[in-house]
């Protein structure tokens, strides 16, 4: 085994990886791989994907998971809570600045017009999405029927929630009845890295002692997590009032952050019910162009949340100043949506290591993954109406850029940012050139 990774070394990693870290998850886990497996051999092939799995897994997004399970592995419960916060500080912060500028300047024919190439891209990203989550989850016609069903279901209005639990409660039936439709799938893919050496942590290095599994260990983390929570809701609630917005947002981003299996793209539909449809704290063409701005910054997708979380804020005005009241709401969304994700990887990390590969754990979580693809094409449905079809007639020019990036991303495999940075460009040419004022105001 090589010598320990200092830990101020490991901090200065995870912080410029919050910076550069585009792409989505897929981007930013390759990144992680590429840094930590093959050039600093920090952690193993196998102990990579033992973690990657585990997080895929879980609620929540999957590559903060996996910096914070890293983190965890090499320097104890600080080294897991210090990689996260870094991950993810950076992207928050961005995302402030530019809700700020989208709010503050957004009217202006310019910004509208980039805004009018970017919301088509933004329904390509949708069903690229649900296109790789669907192959690499639908593995068999039960679990494709699953999705299908889950489709259908969000389309007549059954909460999210609801298809959540019902789709766990069934894979717990169909993992005693039918246990190799249940299996999953994600178990071992890919080889080992040849040829670069012993790694910091590898296949053969023992568990560290604080990953061992213990009751007190995990009961003792969880009862913190849950009185961090509950404390933090408190104080929201304490100080601005129990049906106030902010207090309203923290029970909202609880729940999403427990209920969200199949990482950002899946927290997508619960938060556009929520906070569109249910508390009204923005717009639908605000909330897509939320998703187009969280695309575009470095850092987990899922900090959109902190997007509707500064336009509820602002709109509302709840600490009596638009900008206040959006950074708070940018902040309290940011809190209780990330905050849960380490108490999963800090509590239940030795758990879910000690009892990997067995079924009755796993079948729920594998048909709630499949329910999760139907509930993402239905994302992509309730997107293209507001886009392609927002007034009286089809805007044509929209379904053009749109099926334009949808080929680049599933032909070429284009980058998003640099999707994105084309279709604003369309939507710039398409302004100037044939005044499209009338089309691209933000609602």
């Amino acid at each position: 085994m090589r010598p320990p990774v200092p830990l101020s070394v490991a901090l200065r990693y995870w912080l410029k990886l919050g910076f550069v870290s585009f792409g989505g998850p897929a981007g930013q886990i390759a990144m992680m791989h590429a840094e930590l497996v093959e050039r600093r051999r920090w952690i193993s092939e196998q102990r990579f994907l033992h973690a990657l799995n585990y997080c895929m897994l879980l609620p929540g997004p999957e590559a903060t998971q996996l910096a914070v399970y890293i983190g965890w592995l090499l320097h104890r419960k600080r080294g897991g809570i210090l990689a996260g916060v870094l991950f993810v500080l950076p992207s928050l912060l961005i995302m402030i600045g530019l809700a700020w500028i989208y709010l503050a300047f957004g009217h202006l024919p310019a910004i509208a017009a980039v805004l009018y190439g970017i919301k088509p891209a933004v329904v390509a990203l949708v069903l690229a999405a649900t296109w790789r989550i669907g192959r690499r989850t639908l593995q068999n016609a039960l679990l494709g029927g699953l999705a299908c069903a889950a489709f259908a279901a969000i389309m007549l209005g059954v909460p999210f929630p609801a298809i959540v639990l019902a789709a766990a409660a069934l894979g717990w039936l169909g993992g005693r009845v039918r246990p190799a439709a249940f299996t999953h799938g994600k178990q071992g893919n890919g080889p080992a890295v040849p040829g670069h050496g012993p790694a910091m942590i590898d296949d053969g290095t023992p568990t560290p002692p604080h990953a061992l599994f213990s009751w007190r260990r995990l009961l003792a983390t969880s009862a913190a997590g849950i009185a961090i929570m509950a404390g933090s809701w408190a104080v929201v609630a304490a100080a601005t009032g129990q049906h106030d917005p902010l207090a309203q947002m923290g029970w909202f981003f609880t729940k999403a952050a427990l209920l969200t299996f199949g990482g950002a793209y899946a927290v997508l539909p619960y938060v556009y019910q929520g906070g569109v449809e249910t508390h009204g704290w923005l717009t639908p063409a605000q909330m897509m162009d939320g998703l187009a701005l969280g695309e575009t910054t470095p850092g987990p997708l899922i900090m959109v949340n902190a997007f509707v979380g500064f336009v509820g804020g602002w709109t509302h005005e709840v600490l009596g100043n638009p900008a206040a009241s959006g950074i708070a709401g940018a902040a309290v969304a940011a809190w209780f949506t990330f905050v849960p994700s380490f108490i999963f990887i800090l509590a239940g990390g030795p758990l879910v290591e000690a009892t990997r590969g067995n079924i009755r754990m796993t079948a729920p979580l594998t048909a709630i993954s499949a329910a999760v693809v139907g509930v993402i094409a239905s994302l992509a449905v309730f997107f293209g109406e507001h886009v392609f079809h927002a007034g009286a007639n089809w805007d044509w020019a929209a379904v053009a850029i749109a099926a334009a990036a949808a080929w680049a991303l599933l032909r070429w495999h284009a980058g998003p940012a640099k999707l994105l940075a084309a279709c604003a460009i369309a939507g710039l040419v398409l302004h100037y050139a044939n005044g499209i004022n009338d089309l691209v105001q933000i609602s």
